[in-house]
């Protein structure tokens, strides 16, 4: 094996890879591989259509829809690549992709993850896994609607995961285009569903400012740059 100088391999520091994360990460994943039996949401009068993102999010608790394991070592790819120094996550369930973004955070030694969650049992949940992953200390998890609890992030905000109610998506990253960083990097999950279709029609139109291009893992992820284009002024919070 060649090495560059000074570099051994238990050196290359991988958080995601550690024991820690690994124990946190496999318990999720086994744990995900079950949601298919959870019990289905049944409520008198309303339908999972016509429900809140607060009811939905009460009602999948139970629930773990995590990225994939794959999926998560992009995330951890492009945050090493690019070393943004803020991230805000949409969606974070019980913290799986969020430990990915918090490893690559740590690994960098720059920047910080905001995540946010409207499940108080996912909340939970979530703080108990970052901590015993030891990345707890990058990330700070804000509980409640997106469109509200995001409001006060600082620009500039250089990466962008969603990964909530995928017909929340556009109006999340809507609300957050002012605040971007130009060349920001905005990466959505499970395109493949219907549900994305008006956020991908969005995205790829370049008059919106965006370079985009769908990426073949999981359930499918589309990696966009925001490259503003002048329209920074233009748009913002809606």
């Amino acid at each position: 094996m060649i090495l560059m100088e000074g570099i051994q391999p238990g050196n290359i520091a991988n958080t995601s890879r550690r024991k820690e994360a690994r124990i946190v990460l496999n318990r999720l994943f086994t744990a995900a591989a079950h949601d298919e039996d959870a019990p289905r949401w049944r409520k008198p009068g309303l339908s999972w259509e016509t429900a809140t993102a607060q009811e939905r999010a009460d009602a999948s608790d139970s629930t773990y829809m995590p990225i994939s394991p794959q999926c998560g070592d992009l995330l951890y790819i492009l945050v090493r690549a690019t070393r943004p120094s803020s991230i805000v996550e949409f969606g974070m369930s019980y913290g799986v992709s969020t430990i990915y973004l918090a490893s690559a955070v740590a690994d960098n030694g720059t920047g910080h993850v905001v995540s946010t969650e409207l499940s108080a049992a996912k909340v939970a949940g979530a703080r108990a896994n970052l901590a015993e992953a030891r990345v707890a200390d990058y990330v700070t998890i804000l509980t409640g609607d997106a469109m509200n609890t995001l409001n006060d992030i600082p620009a500039p905000i250089a990466f962008v995961l969603l990964d909530g109610w995928k017909d929340l998506c556009l109006p999340v990253l809507r609300s957050l285009e002012s605040r971007l960083a130009v060349g920001a990097l905005i990466v959505a999950d499970d395109i493949n569903l219907p549900s994305l279709s008006d956020y991908l029609e969005y995205l790829r139109d370049p008059a919106n400012g965006y370079v985009s291009v769908a990426f073949p893992v999981g359930d499918g992820m589309e990696i966009s740059c925001w490259t503003a284009n002048g329209l920074s002024d233009q748009k913002g919070a809606l």
